[in-house]
C-alpha cells in the first residue's frame, strides 16, 4: 500500500464519529480514503450534523513515525494477512497495530479469559490448559489483564500467544505486566486498536474484548463473576457464531458463578485442552481464508430528503435492525445505508452489535 493511501486511511479511521462500519461504507462508496475525506463535509451537512473536524494530518504523521520507531506496523482490514475470523465481524477494526509474529494470526486460536482476582487454582488451571492448547498447535489469545489472562499468556509463551490490549501499542497496563507484555511482543504477538500513546479507559475494554473474541474460534472462561468483562467477551463470541466454553466451579465461590451461569445458558462445559481442541475443529476451515477484501456495500445512489424522512421516522432511541429498516421503509438497501451513514457522521446515530442502530440526537 502506498504511503499516501496509508496516511489517508489512517486519517479517515482516526476521525471522530467514523466507526468501523462507516469506514468501510465510505471506502466502498467513494473508492478511496482520500476521496471519502473530501466528501465528508457535504455528507455531514446533509443530515444537519454539528461541526465536523477531520483528524489532523500532523497527528497521523506522528502516529506513522511512532509505530515505525516501535518496530510495529499497521494492518488494515482489507490487507492480505488480516485475520479472516476477525474480518467476519460487522464491526471488525479497520486497522490494528501489530508488534511481533504476525504469522500467528493465520493459525488456529482460542481465547482464554477470566477473573482478575482469580484463585491460585484457577490460574494454575488456566496455565495448564494454555500449555495443552499449545501442544495441539492452538494459539492462545487473551487480554494481558491480571489473573487468568496473565496465567494463560504465560502458559502459551513457548507455543504461541496473542495479547490484545485496550490502549496504544506502546502503553503497558496494568503496570506490573511490563515484562510480560514485552515477552508477548517478543515471543508472540501484541495487538492494539487504539493509536499509540492512548491510555486505556473503561470504554476501550469492550472494544478490546470484541477483538479477543473475533480472533478466536472459541472462547474459554475459567473464572468470572456475574456481569464481568469476561462474560461480555463470551457473549460477543456467541454473537459471532463462535464456540463458547466454560470451566465449572464450586457454587460457593463467587468467581465460579459466571462460568456456571454460562453453562446453564448453553455454553459447553470443558475440563481440558483436548476437549477444547475437539470443539473448535469444525471452524478450522475458516482460519486461513483467501485474502479478504473489505465488505462491499451496494451504494447505487445517494439518498434524497424523502428517503431521509422515511428512515428517520423508523429510527428511535431503541436499537432496530438495518434489515427491518429496509423492509419497513420500502427503500433500496443502498439508500438506507447512505442515510444511516450520514446520521453516523453527524453524531446522531449509534451502531450496536448485529447490524442494529439507534438515534442518539
Amino acid at each position: 500500500m502506498a504511503e499516501g493511501d496509508i496516511f489517508a486511511r489512517l486519517r479517515l479511521i482516526r476521525t471522530a464519529q467514523i466507526g468501523p462500519v462507516g469506514y468501510r461504507q465510505l471506502i466502498s462508496r467513494f473508492g478511496s480514503a482520500a476521496k471519502a475525506l473530501d466528501a465528508l463535509p457535504e455528507l455531514v451537512q446533509r443530515s444537519g450534523g454539528r461541526r465536523f473536524t477531520i483528524a489532523p494530518g500532523a497527528a497521523i504523521e506522528a502516529e506513522i513515525e511512532r509505530v515505525a520507531r516501535l518496530g510495529a506496523r499497521h494492518l488494515f482490514v482489507d490487507d492480505e494477512g488480516y485475520p479472516g475470523l476477525l474480518a467476519e465481524l460487522d464491526n471488525a477494526p479497520p486497522v490494528i497495530t501489530l508488534r511481533g509474529d504476525s504469522a500467528l494470526l493465520q493459525r488456529r486460536s482460542v481465547a482464554m479469559v477470566g477473573a482478575r482476582n482469580a484463585s491460585a487454582a484457577g490460574c494454575r488451571m488456566a496455565q495448564t490448559i494454555a500449555q495443552g492448547l499449545g501442544q495441539n498447535a492452538i494459539v492462545v489469545v487473551s487480554g494481558l489483564a491480571r489473573g487468568i489472562d496473565a496465567a494463560a499468556h504465560r502458559g502459551a509463551l513457548a507455543t504461541g500467544t496473542i495479547g490484545v490490549i485496550a490502549g496504544g501499542i506502546d502503553i503497558v497496563y496494568p503496570p506490573e505486566h511490563a515484562e510480560l507484555q514485552e515477552r508477548v511482543a517478543a515471543e508472540g504477538l501484541l495487538i492494539a486498536e487504539m493509536p499509540p500513546g492512548t491510555e486505556p479507559r473503561a470504554r476501550h475494554f469492550p472494544y478490546r474484548n470484541r477483538i479477543i473474541a473475533g480472533l478466536s474460534a472459541g472462547t474459554v472462561v475459567v473464572e468470572a463473576v456475574p456481569k464481568s468483562g469476561s462474560l461480555i467477551t463470551a457473549r460477543l463470541a456467541g454473537e459471532a457464531g463462535r464456540e463458547v466454553m466454560a470451566i465449572p466451579g464450586s457454587p460457593l465461590d463467587p468467581r465460579s458463578r459466571g462460568c456456571n451461569q454460562l453453562i446453564r445458558e448453553g455454553a459447553t462445559l470443558v475440563q481440558d485442552a483436548s476437549e477444547i481442541a475437539e470443539l473448535i475443529a469444525p471452524l478450522d476451515h475458516r482460519v486461513q481464508p483467501a485474502p479478504m477484501a473489505s465488505p462491499q456495500f451496494d451504494f447505487v445512489s445517494d439518498a434524497g430528503d424523502a428517503e431521509r424522512r422515511a428512515v428517520h421516522e423508523l429510527l428511535g432511541p431503541n436499537f432496530a435492525s438495518v434489515d427491518d429498516l429496509v423492509r419497513m421503509s420500502g427503500l433500496p438497501t443502498a439508500q438506507v445505508q447512505m442515510v444511516l451513514l450520514e446520521y453516523e457522521l453527524a453524531g446522531r446515530l449509534e451502531r450496536g452489535a448485529g447490524a442494529r442502530v439507534r438515534l442518539t440526537g
